[in-house]
């Protein structure tokens, strides 16, 4: 048995703290028994992205006629994307790989691990303990239960980033965060796209407004279908048919194409560690069940990132490694807040998140409501009124920010001006109301937000 002062299972964000526990002259085991640096760099936001920016490109200019610019798009080179793409992600991944391997105090276990006992990981022929421990193990697709669906070749988050050629038409179960992205990006390359939704909204986890905008927009590129639960999966030669059952009336319907996706969430890598054997507990969806310290029930063992299922984000793991590693050196410990960790969804238009949405937020609070369209503004008048607008929420008594919602252009961006207030010293919107904002220029729509606040 090799023992070492600090175990991190998981080289996403778990690579923040076996670095900063080398730094400090720790002796680090690190167990990672795929590519090294996890789920964003290798299948998440990294090359997801590299592949929608193309597709931000082509609808752009596919729009672009509404400003008298009559553009048109000769050819997509799919391979010159996914090169692009897989170049950038194997030089990243392969230059941790490469630094991993040549730190002293730090030793890289390539093989899948699993606890057999109190803070103690059987890899391969390797047994290792340590006194602190941190699970980052990740997540997997999560596979709905579909009859048959074993029986076709499908595509996941994962999978889809290995095709060779784009498929001419495509089906993807799921209309989240995974399924509107992927959808933005193929039917902007030319693919026959089709979204079936089991709930009755795309993003349902977002606001209703910016779901029924969303689907609006998108709509006018690709087929979605909300409601729609797929029940059973077969393949004849390359066409695989989907059978979906309409939840109003349970009326059946089928789809056909030449690809299926799948994009119904994430699980937990976690339950594959069999943490109950050192005492660490899982939820029903096995998940880590941790505290508001990031510690789970077992003392000296932390998790976060995907393994806990709460905001499941790479900058909220990255984040959460700090507080992890904080409580893992002092007494005084610091506190996870998720009420401020935001989202963005790169679809097209975007989408961005923070806080509380309306319902959750009247629960709790006398809340004001404003909203502003980007149409309203003199950049949205030279944008040509693109359809977007800003939603906040804010208590009613203290003027403290407890949401920000917003789709349109650079959603991404502009929800950081809201984010910031709300770390503030006050987390009043005082900052923006008060703040010059350029003119014109976009951002203004995030003023003419707070500046349009009623009681709800």
């Amino acid at each position: 048995m090799e023992h070492f002062d600090v175990i991190v299972i998981g080289s996403g964000s778990g690579m923040l703290i076996a670095s900063a526990a080398v730094d400090q002259g720790f002796k680090v085991a690190l167990v990672e028994h795929g590519k090294m640096g996890g789920t964003c760099i290798n299948v998440g936001c990294v090359p997801s992205k590299m592949l929608i920016y193309p597709a931000d490109i082509i609808t752009t200019i596919k729009e672009a006629g509404k400003l008298g610019v009559n553009g048109s798009i000769n050819s997509v080179d799919f391979n010159n994307i996914m090169t692009r793409m897989h170049t950038l992600v194997n030089e990243d991944s392969g230059h941790q790989a490469i630094a991993v391997e040549a730190t002293s105090n730090l030793i890289w276990f390539k093989e899948t691990a699993e606890f057999i006992s109190d803070y103690t990981l059987q890899i391969g022929t390797h047994t290792i303990t340590a006194e602190k421990i941190f699970v980052v193990s990740g997540a997997r697709t999560a596979l709905p239960l579909i009859k048959g669906i074993d029986k076709i070749n499908y595509l996941t988050g994962d999978t889809v980033l290995e095709l060779q050629t784009p498929p001419k038409s495509l089906l993807i179960v799921g209309g989240g965060y995974i399924g509107m992205e992927y959808g933005h990006f193929f039917s902007s390359i030319g693919t026959k796209t089709t979204i079936l939704q089991r709930p009755d909204r795309v993003i349902p986890d977002e606001e209703p407004e910016i779901s029924e905008l969303l689907k609006k927009e998108m709509g006018q590129r690709m087929e979605i279908y909300t409601g729609f639960e797929v029940v059973e999966a077969k393949q004849e030669g390359p066409v695989k048919t989907l059978t979906t059952e309409n939840r109003q009336d349970g009326s059946l319907h089928e789809f056909s194409a030449e690809a299926v996706m799948i994009a119904t969430g994430r699980v937990s890598n976690a339950d594959i560690l069999k943490p109950e054997k050192t005492g660490v507990k899982l939820d029903d969806h096995n998940f880590i069940k941790v505290n508001e310290y990031l510690e789970t029930s077992k003392k000296n063992i932390w998790a976060f990132g995907d393994s806990i299922g709460i905001q499941m984000f790479k900058h909220v793991a990255n984040y959460e490694a700090g507080i992890a590693w904080h409580n893992a050196l002092h007494d005084h410990k610091a506190k996870m807040d998720f009420s401020v960790a935001p989202h963005a969804v790169f679809s097209h238009p975007q989408v961005a998140s923070v806080g509380l949405k309306e319902q959750e937020a009247k629960e709790q609070h006398k809340i004001l409501v404003g909203q502003a369209l980007y149409r309203d503004t003199a950049m949205g008048a030279a944008l040509g009124f693109p359809e977007g607008f800003v939603k906040v929420i804010v208590e009613q008594e203290t003027g403290k920010i407890l949401g920000g919602h917003i789709i349109g252009l650079e959603a991404s961006i502009l929800i950081q001006e809201i984010i910031n207030a709300m770390v503030s010293e006050t987390g009043t919107f005082a900052p923006i109301a008060q703040g010059m904002h350029i003119h014109p220029a976009l951002s203004e729509v995030v003023q003419n937000a707070f500046g349009n606040l009623h009681p709800h």
